[in-house]
């Protein structure tokens, strides 16, 4: 076992601020959108292959996985980080603003990006690993249910690249800056949506009785959806299932053949998620049937649960304290958003963390939203020393 002082600090990190600075700023001006990131990754892989990695590119994709084997140790860790911006117009007023018109890294993929080049760098340079190092750079983690996270591994990331762990960050607005947030078991939420076509029968408005009027079944269906979670699921668990758009008819004399609801559905255990489905599908079949009307229903199941593996958590809570101390690692709440990251832990132990964005950050995916730059050498530090000490157990 190597000693503390060894493994990476902050200090190591700090004459790095200016460069990873730049980087950042430089991807933030030039954002690319999922299944379309050709230029960032090849600003990546030209860097890694500068640096000594062994460098993959167009895994699923425009994805980029770097590989670099110190010594004779036999474990191998992941770490990956996402590239991909978001189709939004920007509204910082930075410098380094988009220059490409409705589109910018709201999210934050620039920042994480960074990070883990930053921290490439350093291992490569310093060298104070013994195992393999897989850095995996993935796209399109904006792009919904078909995402770059199922398209690597399809692409035969795990049998081409094997690793043992694998470790992930997400910038954490309303967090102080330089703060950790962790959480063992499930973290971030499946996401799934739903589109339910009521089919009835028009007419005219004065009329009614001659008709099956859809926008009264669709009405009646959104009120009663609202009691899937409080009368159907577990009050020690979590759900939520939003109607979040109807659309029926243009005008106000005619009765319209149909109506459409669109739905969002966000759970934390498989047993709800299936729960959920069930009684969505059933509510939307007898209302409309009560009605004399028909319900179709198209239910996508969208990323699975983020569960965080107990072991891999506590290594990374005990990484963290050691390099910021106690007082800066913090649980963290479950979160409703999703994450295609759960892709890689349904095959892999590992775990997903939260990196402080500042108390004052604009949430995520609003158009004046921007990565905090004094974050870019923790979360470096914390990506090398986590690897250093991995591979050094």
């Amino acid at each position: 076992m190597s000693l503390d002082n060894d493994f990476a600090r902050l200090s190591d990190f700090e004459p790095m601020e200016v460069e990873l600075t730049a980087i950042r700023r430089h991807l933030h001006a030039h954002p690319e959108l999922s299944f379309e990131e050709a230029e960032t990754a090849r600003f990546v892989a030209e860097k890694l292959e500068s640096w000594g990695y062994e460098v993959t590119r167009n895994v699923g994709g425009h994805g980029v996985v770097a590989r670099m084997t110190v010594g004779a140790g036999k474990k191998s860790i992941a770490i990956r980080a996402d590239m991909d911006a978001l189709p939004i117009t920007e509204e910082t007023g930075r410098p380094y603003a988009s220059t490409v018109a409705g589109k910018m890294h709201a999210c934050g993929h620039d920042g994480h990006t960074t990070i883990l080049l930053g921290a490439a760098e350093y291992l490569a340079r310093t060298r104070r690993f013994n195992g393999t190092v897989n850095l995996i750079f993935q796209p399109a983690e904006e792009a919904g249910a078909v995402s770059g996270a199922p398209a690597m591994i399809a692409d035969g990331l795990f049998e081409r690249f094997p690793f043992d762990v694998i470790f992930g960050l997400h910038n954490h607005p309303g967090a102080p800056e330089g703060t950790w947030l962790m959480r063992s078991g499930p973290l971030m939420a499946a996401a799934d949506s739903a589109e339910i076509v009521i089919k009835g029968k028009g007419g005219h408005a004065s009329r009614p009785h001659l008709t099956v009027d859809p926008v009264v079944v669709a009405c009646n269906l959104v009120v009663s959806l609202q009691s899937v979670v409080s009368r159907n699921i577990d009050p020690t668990q979590t759900a939520v299932v939003t109607v979040g758009a109807i659309h029926a008819g243009e005008a106000a004399n005619v009765i319209p053949e149909s109506a459409k609801l669109l739905l969002s559905i966000r759970s934390f255990d498989p047993k709800v998620r299936d729960t959920l489905e069930a009684r969505i599908r059933r509510l939307a079949e007898t209302i409309a049937d009560g009605y004399g009307a028909t319900a179709k229903i198209e239910y996508t199941r969208g990323h699975p649960v983020v569960v965080n593996s107990e072991a891999e958590t506590e290594f990374a809570r005990t990484v963290a304290e050691e390099l910021v101390g106690a007082d800066k690692v913090a649980l963290c709440n479950l979160i409703p958003g999703s994450e295609d990251f759960s892709h890689f832990l349904e095959h892999k132990p590992g775990s997903f963390l939260r990196l402080g964005n500042g108390v004052e950050s604009a949430i995520l995916h609003s158009a004046k939203y921007d990565f905090a730059d004094k974050s870019l050498t923790m979360g470096a530090a914390m990506w090398a020393r986590l690897t250093e000490r991995y591979l050094d157990g």
